[in-house]
Formats: C-alpha cells, sequence, structure tokens
C-alpha cells in the first residue's frame, strides 16, 4: 500500500511538472508565432515605396507652359469631385471640376494623367479653371522632365511650377517619381510634395497625398 501511494504521488508530481512546462512554453511559442507573423506582416506592408535614387539639380533654363485656349468643341460640365474613369480614380477635392487634365480636355485623351488629380492642394480653390489647367499641364510635363527642371506656369496674376526633384522604383518594378509643386497667388505661395508611380496600362497613380 505504501508502494503504490508513492508511485501515485510520483505521477501526480510528474503530472504537475509537465504542465507547468508546457505552461511555462506555450507563451514562448505564442510570442514566437506573433514575431513570425509580424515579420510577414512587414514584409507585406513595405512591398510599395519606392527605393529612391537621389534627387538632382537643375541648372539650365527654366521650362514655361505655353497657355492653349480652350478648344471650341469644350464646353463645360459637372462632373463629380471624387469619381473613376476605367480603372481610374478621378479625385479633385479643391478648386474646379471638369473632365480631362490640364490642356487635355476630354477623359480620353488624360487618361494617363487623370490620377494625378489626387494631388490637388487647397490653393487650387482660387484658381480658374484655366489656371488650374496650366497647372496640371506642368504636372503632365514635369512627368518626362530631367529632374530638377520647373515647369512654370504664369497665368492672370497667379503663377505656379511643378518640379520632379527625384526618381525611385518600387519592389514590384513600377517607375515612380517624386513631384515638388508651388503655387503663388497675391503673393502668397503654397509648396506641396507628392509621389505617383506609373502603373501597367501607362497611368499615373498617387501614391502618397500632397499634404
Amino acid at each position: 500500500m505504501l508502494n503504490m501511494r508513492n508511485s501515485l504521488k510520483s505521477g501526480i508530481s510528474a503530472c504537475m511538472a509537465g504542465a507547468l512546462a508546457l505552461g511555462a512554453f506555450a507563451p514562448v511559442a505564442a510570442r514566437a508565432q506573433d514575431r513570425r507573423f509580424d515579420r510577414h506582416d512587414d514584409r507585406r506592408d513595405h512591398r510599395g515605396p519606392p527605393s529612391w535614387r537621389g534627387d538632382r539639380h537643375w541648372d539650365g533654363p527654366d521650362h514655361r507652359v505655353v497657355i492653349r485656349a480652350r478648344p471650341n468643341y469644350y464646353r463645360p460640365y459637372y462632373v463629380p469631385r471624387s469619381r473613376f474613369y476605367h480603372s481610374v480614380r478621378v479625385y479633385r477635392p479643391y478648386g474646379v471640376v471638369y473632365p480631362g487634365f490640364g490642356f487635355y480636355y476630354s477623359d480620353t485623351d488624360a487618361f494617363r494623367f487623370l490620377g494625378l488629380t489626387a494631388l490637388s492642394v487647397a490653393a487650387f480653390s482660387a484658381l480658374n479653371e484655366q489656371q488650374q489647367r496650366a497647372h496640371e499641364e506642368a504636372f503632365v510635363e514635369a512627368t518626362s522632365s530631367p529632374l530638377g527642371e520647373p515647369i512654370i506656369w504664369d497665368d492672370g496674376g497667379s503663377n505656379g511650377s511643378v518640379t520632379a526633384v527625384r526618381d525611385g522604383q518600387t519592389a514590384d518594378g513600377r517607375q515612380c517619381r517624386e513631384f515638388r509643386q508651388n503655387v503663388v497667388i497675391d503673393g502668397r505661395n503654397t509648396e506641396a510634395y507628392g509621389t505617383a508611380c506609373l502603373q501597367p496600362d501607362g497611368s499615373w497613380e498617387v501614391v502618397n497625398d500632397a499634404g
């Protein structure tokens, strides 16, 4: 009987020790699993931002936008501030809303650049349509201009510029550009930065807000 009690106590002690050991290990295993998922999430979340190749300084002459009169066929009509044209989101939170972009007066012609409307800044609300289109035209030209070259517009007492300041590439191979824009109205200057990347269909998509 005594031997049976001793064996039973030994068995209970062994079970308790095993349970304690398992309890001590479980949080460690859970923490290790959490760290593994965190690393996975980090890879997913940081897959998109571009890797920059550095900026350059432009020493040449300024490039000026040629202000164009709107074509005779164009008739302004209401469009929502946020809408989609095919797969491109067109978003003008400020200023005048209209079809197209820059001196492209239809969405079809402007398709490649419609995504850049997300770089609108509050100062656009003080511009008329022609001035706003001139600023957007500066964006169009800045998508392919040398880095550091200001693309300048000046019309009716307001002026502005768009400059490509850096080029880069995302991990999935998209080509990206960071833009600096300035808008001057009645001597007051607004400056903002924004980044856009080229999509497989040739359109530009903003990957961060102008700010």
